[in-house]
């Protein structure tokens, strides 16, 4: 970022700060909220700036000092580190810079569903639940649970996840699609290698976005008794919410919460992300059919393949990444993944 841009966003952070100083500010708390919540991300991408900037300089009076006594080893040593700490900060904050799409700073609803295959693949769903949760946690990201439907014997029949945090979304949108995993199976007592596949759906949280908008009379809502655990109360009440979005014919439900009301509100949440990605996806058509060119559709492709028997690889089959280490990966360590998805992205807007 140039120091013109930075100076662009501290004129946006005065302009915000100056709402945030009117009478009627709190009126309305969500707003206001939201503007606050604007301020404080701007401000974190202009210090982070600043301080590089700031730390570049110090670096470079490093370097000085090594050069003119190149026999001094510690203070060789101290220069090398200084400039890799530099561009390990700058790399991170020019992966921040490719997050420029209209819903990258929302929190992110992240949705998995096993494949055909039974127990193999509802164990290999819930191993990807694991895999985002100790991934969103390494961020310091919140995670919440929509919607949760374990099966009986093993693993997980669908699982709904909100991930609260900056920019949560436009990290994790990279992994939308058909993950694969080839691994001995704890289930076969031949000891046999099996391959399972699970899909990964990921959407923004656009709960507040008022471009997406449920009339009344446009949704069918329907409550039934919880089939999962959670305990007496949830098993004997009508607790459970399916939302029918009739004009589409989507279909969204909630049975994690305890309340009806709290489902219906949960419920509500991933219905309105599914109905942008539609609207997102009727526009990608269009696109295609007027630049009349096949574009990758990414949901029901095979992104990445996990393998863990008989050699340690994970591979993402879009950008070539791979990392050996697999049991890594599945603790969530996915940033190479992430930022290869991303420049590769970047790159191809760019038409390179």
């Amino acid at each position: 970022m140039c120091p013109f841009e930075v100076a662009l966003k501290q004129i946006k952070i005065a302009e915000l700060e100056e709402q945030m100083g009117a009478a009627d500010f709190w009126h309305h708390q969500q707003a206001a909220q939201d503007v606050i919540g604007k301020v404080n991300a701007l401000k974190r991408v202009t210090g982070a700036w600043q301080n590089l900037q700031e730390d570049c300089r110090d670096s470079l009076d490093f370097v000085e000092l090594a050069l003119e006594d190149a026999d001094d080893e510690g203070l060789v040593q101290d220069a090398k580190a200084s400039l890799e700490s530099i561009r390990t900060r700058l790399d991170q904050l020019e992966l921040t810079q490719l997050l420029g799409d209209k819903y990258d700073d929302h929190n992110a609803i992240i949705s998995i569903h096993p494949g055909a295959g039974g127990l193999e693949s509802q164990d290999w769903a819930e191993m990807l639940l694991r895999m985002y949760t100790r991934y969103s946690e390494q961020q310091g990201y919140g995670v919440e649970m929509l919607d949760y439907l374990p099966d009986v014997e093993a693993g997980i029949k669908s699982v709904t996840l909100l991930i609260k945090g900056e920019y949560a979304y436009g990290y994790l949108k990279s992994e939308k699609g058909v993950h694969r995993l080839v691994r001995i199976s704890p289930y076969d007592s031949s000891g046999r290698r099996h391959t399972s596949f699970a899909s990964v759906d990921v959407m923004p949280d656009v709960e507040e976005d008022a471009a997406i908008e449920v009339a009344p009379e446009d949704i069918r809502v329907d409550t039934y008794r919880a089939s999962g655990a959670g305990g007496q109360h949830v098993n004997k009440t009508d607790s459970a919410v399916r939302i029918t979005h009739l004009p589409s014919g989507i279909v969204v439900q909630c049975q994690n919460e305890r309340s009806q009301h709290s489902n219906r509100l949960a419920a509500m949440k991933i219905l309105k992300a599914k109905l942008l990605e539609l609207q997102r996806r009727k526009q990608e058509e269009e696109l295609s059919k007027i630049r009349g060119e096949q574009r990758e559709i990414a949901w029901g492709s095979q992104i990445r393949s996990y393998v863990f028997h008989p050699y340690s690889l994970v591979k993402d089959h879009r950008t070539g990444f791979e990392m050996g280490n697999s049991g890594a990966v599945m603790d969530g360590e996915l940033d190479g993944f992430i930022d290869a998805w991303l420049r590769r992205q970047a790159s191809q807007a760019r038409g390179e």
